[in-house]
């Protein structure tokens, strides 16, 4: 199920929920960068290890290994770049 559970962006107001790996690539496409699937899959895998998204769902698309649906485990990240200790 592709956007299962779908919620709305507090910044922009759409809705969010799943996103397929191509979905991912096309998006990233779309924007200037022209990513390697070897190297999405990399990043997506790092990103999986942060605990920063999920897979969501499988979708079974023909012959091979089915393709993911990932999907967001936080809505927000806060990093201190300066620390007020000194």
């Amino acid at each position: 199920m592709l956007f299962e559970d779908p919620r709305e962006c507090p910044n922009c107001g759409e809705k969010i929920g799943s996103v397929q790996t191509k979905e991912i690539r096309e998006g990233l496409k779309d924007r200037g960068y022209d990513l390697a699937q070897s190297g999405l899959y990399y990043h997506l895998s790092e990103l999986r290890n942060a605990g920063l998204i999920e897979v969501a769902d499988y979708i079974e698309e023909g012959k091979g290994a089915p393709e993911k649906a990932w999907k967001l485990t936080c809505e927000k990240i806060e990093i201190d770049l300066v620390s007020s200790e000194e």
